[in-house]
């Protein structure tokens, strides 16, 4: 066993690197400091400022069929979760600002035993609702209570909405 193992002294740096191993250190930090300087800002962002969140869609655009730019933004408090509904077809009535209640039929359960999950969510976007490959989602703004409820589901669990206005 040599001396200084099992020793609690601090290792020392036996010197500045040299030669190759100072050569790509000095390369790096140069490097780094090229790619800080060109790397341009966000137009009209100074430094440290914040993004303005963006203005709502109205409500009577016509359905987000995965085109951006129709989505609303997530309420304060709220958390986004993209559902796929039991029913596709439904997408096609849906617009973004729409509320809706999110029923849900457990996996194994009867079909007739449908449980209220979120009362007057709000549609923040309706994505692929044309598609028939099940790509398509709603994306709803819940609680998130209710969001952990919706995400912990069994599966085979089964969406669906009732449109309320």
């Amino acid at each position: 066993m040599a001396a200084d193992e099992g020793s609690l002294r601090p290792v020392r740096w036996r010197g500045l690197p040299r030669g190759g191993t100072l050569l790509r250190v000095a390369l790096v930090a140069v490097l780094l400091g090229l790619a800080a300087a060109v790397l341009p800002a966000p137009a009209g962002c100074p430094p440290g400022a914040t993004p303005a969140r963006p203005t709502p869609a109205p409500t009577s655009s016509p359905p987000n069929d995965g085109r951006p730019g129709g989505a609303l933004p997530l309420p304060d408090g709220s958390v986004g979760v993209p559902v796929r509904l039991a029913e596709p077809a439904a997408l096609a009535v849906l617009r973004p600002g729409a509320r809706v209640d999110l029923l849900v039929v457990r996996g194994g359960e009867a079909a007739g035993e449908a449980t209220l999950l979120a009362p007057r969510a709000l549609v923040l976007d309706v994505v692929g609702a044309g598609a028939v490959d099940g790509s398509s989602a709603l994306y709803l703004a819940l609680r998130p209570e209710q969001a952990l409820r919706a995400v912990g589901l069994p599966e085979g669990s089964r969406f669906a909405v009732v449109v309320r206005e």
